[in-house]
């Protein structure tokens, strides 16, 4: 950004909740043309959101380039900030169909308004799930200060993508998954080595409702209040494992511990490995 060129308009909103309080929050550059790297990091580091977009209008109508980042470093795709700049652009060209060119991959993002409320459902690049190493699982627990035994046998450690590396971990109790207190450095040095955006942490309340925590410290940010691109990849891992029918639809609650609660929904479709994750938003101040 030149030094006579006006600043971006830059937006809040939050995303997984209709309530400024809940759920979590990104900021929103809707036109990004005069931002370089440097200029996106540090607006990203100003708000001190876990992620901001930067969003630049394609040629073809409703389409843009999307650029994430968190306050240290930029990121190939963010669930909640696809969420958050979908509904701030529906306030402003009307609901429907949009495309998202992001590192990742292409995310189509269909944007619905009923009875006030607006609802942005992303689809998720393919996704894959792959194994974590013994001794790399072992260091993730004693980051996290989990004894194994703390781990739902049930649900088997691993590390799945739908736009960005997520470790899933799931606790064997909600009381386990309330008490989070990690040693923020060695997990972001193990999150680094690994490419992990988040670790996914999760409890199985019933058999398509689960509450979600996501460490997030190689954004900077200590947990993540509401992780879309952590549920999408959750979904296919659930789906990959056998945990959750083909065709199912998951609720996922993420945000209670740390006095944002947020609600995502997670659906998957038999034949399509995609996931789509939904929720809604609204604009913050």
């Amino acid at each position: 950004m030149t030094t006579n060129a006006p600043r971006p308009e830059v937006l809040r909103y939050t995303a997984f909740s209709g309530r400024p309080d809940g759920g979590n929050p990104a900021g929103v550059v809707l036109d990004a043309s005069g931002l370089d790297d440097d200029d996106m990091l540090a607006i990203a580091a100003e708000l001190g959101y876990s992620e901001s977009a930067f969003l630049t209008a394609s040629a073809e109508e409703r389409s843009y380039t999307v650029r994430y980042f968190s306050p240290k470093a930029e990121v190939p795709f963010c669930g909640h900030a696809t969420v958050a700049s979908a509904i701030a652009l529906a306030e402003r060209i009307g609901p429907g169909e949009l495309v998202f060119a992001t590192r990742a991959g292409t995310v189509p993002v269909k944007v619905t308004e009923a009875g006030g409320s607006v609802t942005a459902t992303l689809t998720s690049v393919e996704p894959h799930v792959e194994d974590i190493a013994d001794a790399d699982l072992a260091e993730a627990l004693a980051a996290l200060g989990w004894p194994a035994a703390d781990l739902d046998p049930a649900f088997p450690p691993r590390i799945a993508f739908a736009g960005a590396r997520h470790l899933v971990l799931a606790a064997a109790t909600r009381a386990r998954l309330a008490d989070l207190a990690y040693d923020f450095a060695r997990l972001e040095a193990l999150m680094h080595r690994l490419d992990l955006t988040t670790v996914q942490l999760v409890w199985r309340e019933s058999a398509t409702v689960f509450h979600v925590r996501d460490p997030f410290p190689v954004g900077g940010v200590v947990e993540d209040p509401a992780t879309g691109a952590a549920a999408a990849a959750f979904g296919a891992y659930a789906r990959e494992l056998g945990l959750v029918p083909e065709d199912a639809v998951l609720t996922l609650y993420q945000g209670q511990d740390l006095g944002r609660p947020g609600e995502l929904t997670v659906a998957l479709y038999a034949g399509d490995p995609r996931v789509r994750v939904s929720g809604t938003g609204t604009r913050i101040g």
